[in-house]
């Protein structure tokens, strides 16, 4: 049995050589399959020979910024982000968060809060593709006025045609058609579709909010409930 291929693999981009080295020698303690690369372009190499199952995402490197690097993996890959930031600054964690990772931990760091945080984001992933891991299909498409979701291939289309949309765009639709006529807080959102609350900004969760209507050119679909939140209102008969 080759204990290699069940191990989740995890792709470091980090061009501080000490924190690199932590980061691979506890991940593979933990249990992890390691990868590390010191800038971008090697990175986005790695993620094609790699095929990572989580990438480790300096904020600062040498040759481009995180969130480029961000920014591509969110288009062209769906795996989770969890970015590394020596920034205090709120507004740079937001970007992060908005331009598709799934969490951020800030410099210093504790080792023990690293595992904790990747460990969650696997766990919610892995509950996430439950349905379409054992390779059945429990949800039937969803229709919406003239918006068709299909949660099993996690694919929205418009009047036939297929929108595309981040993993986070996409989870954040299908929570507010499931529970059309409900109203969710911004608060409630970020625990929901980012899984923790995020410190009391939610700028991240308006931002995705107006993509999503122009992506769907649907301005109407997502109602704004002021000084609350979201809704979706319920479809009429």
């Amino acid at each position: 049995m080759n204990e290699m291929m069940d191990k989740t693999k995890i792709l470091i981009i980090e061009d501080d050589e000490a924190i690199a080295d932590l980061l691979s020698y506890g991940l593979a303690q933990e249990g992890f399959q390691t990868c590390t690369e010191a800038n971008g372009a090697l990175g986005l190499k790695q993620l094609d020979q790699f095929k990572p199952d989580l990438l480790l995402l300096d904020w600062m490197l040498p040759d481009c910024s995180g969130l480029d690097i961000c920014k591509i993996v969110t288009h062209r890959y769906n795996i989770p982000i969890l970015m590394i930031t020596a920034k205090s600054d709120i507004t740079d964690k937001v970007l992060g968060l908005e331009f598709g990772a799934d969490d951020y931990i800030t410099k210093p760091f504790d080792l023990r809060e690293v595992i904790a945080r990747i460990r969650t984001i696997l766990r919610r992933l892995e509950q996430a593709n439950h349905v379409h891991d054992r390779g059945t299909s429990n949800e039937e498409p969803i229709q919406f006025k003239n918006i068709v979701i299909i949660p099993d291939e996690r694919i929205v289309k418009k009047d036939g045609i297929i929108v595309d949309l981040t993993p986070k765009e996409f989870d954040l639709l299908k929570t507010l058609i499931d529970h059309r006529g409900k109203i969710f807080t911004r608060s409630e959102l970020l625990e929901f579709i980012w899984g923790y609350d995020f410190a009391g900004d939610t700028r991240t969760v308006d931002t995705h909010i107006q993509r999503l209507r122009k992506k769907l050119n649907a301005s109407d679909l997502i109602k704004t409930v002021f000084g609350i939140g979201y809704k979706c209102e319920k479809q009429e008969e």
